[in-house]
């Protein structure tokens, strides 16, 4: 059976944390680590008392920083399936052990959850309509230029095999949110197998969300990294991110 590691990068995550842990559906056949990217409320605190293998950065190392030090910890615990779930209970957890059915049944090397299952339910579900416009737009952009038919590119539910975490380099993607684009991104170019699985869409007060000004600015990102990949893909340069360890 493989081992599967559900990483969770927490920030200000006290008031969501138990909850999203205690939805996690067969708990039990998942090891769990929580990492807290130095929060201004007492959610280190709360997953050592609840008996969770929780670190600290040093620092506040920003979103992708975070996942940084998650990935490196269950590597070192030989994770074969590793699932990043966000502690704030956006993403529904029970689409946890379908996503690693995928991998663990060698049909996909990625899953993400993916919340667009229909314009309606996703403005129902609270998601801004200029989240949902740009996340439209943007998903288009990078399904047209990779060839992936990918719902959602966007998604803070993933779950990855061993071997992507062994092949890809994503030590040197950005520490901030941008970090998930360039994954994905770096995945299409080592030609893993992607898929994805339908997830409500639950925004609210506790849940974590960018706000207008920070959207603007991983849009544009997130059109950078797309022109990096094509220029990449032709050979006109070689980034260094798209480099594999393998």
């Amino acid at each position: 059976m493989s081992k599967k590691i559900i990483v969770l990068p927490a920030y200000n995550a006290e008031k969501t944390l138990e909850k999203t842990i205690n939805s996690i559906p067969n708990r039990d056949e998942y090891e769990l680590i929580v990492v807290d990217d130095c929060s201004k409320d007492n959610t280190y605190e709360l997953s050592k008392k609840l008996g969770f293998e929780t670190y600290k950065t040093d620092r506040n190392r920003g979103y992708g920083g975070n996942q940084k030090l998650c990935y490196k910890k269950a590597l070192e615990k030989n994770a074969d399936i590793v699932i990043m779930l966000h502690p704030d209970y956006q993403y529904d957890p029970r689409a946890v052990p379908l996503m690693s059915a995928l991998i663990e049944d060698d049909i996909c090397d990625v899953v993400l959850g993916n919340r667009i299952r229909s314009r309606m339910e996703s403005l129902r579900g609270g998601m801004p309509l200029y989240k949902y416009i740009s996340n439209r737009f943007l998903t288009i952009i990078e399904n047209l230029f990779t060839g992936q038919n990918l719902g959602e590119w966007h998604s803070g539910l993933r779950a990855y095999s061993r071997k992507v975490l062994e092949t890809i380099n994503w030590s040197e993607n950005s520490d901030d949110f941008i970090f998930d684009t360039q994954f994905l991104f770096q995945c299409v170019n080592a030609k893993f197998r992607i898929g994805d699985i339908p997830v409500p869409v639950k925004y609210f007060s506790e849940a974590s969300s960018i706000n207008f000004i920070k959207s603007m600015k991983y849009g544009f990102l997130t059109l950078c990294v797309v022109f990096f990949y094509i220029i990449d893909f032709f050979g006109i340069y070689k980034f260094k991110i798209f480099k594999l360890k393998k």
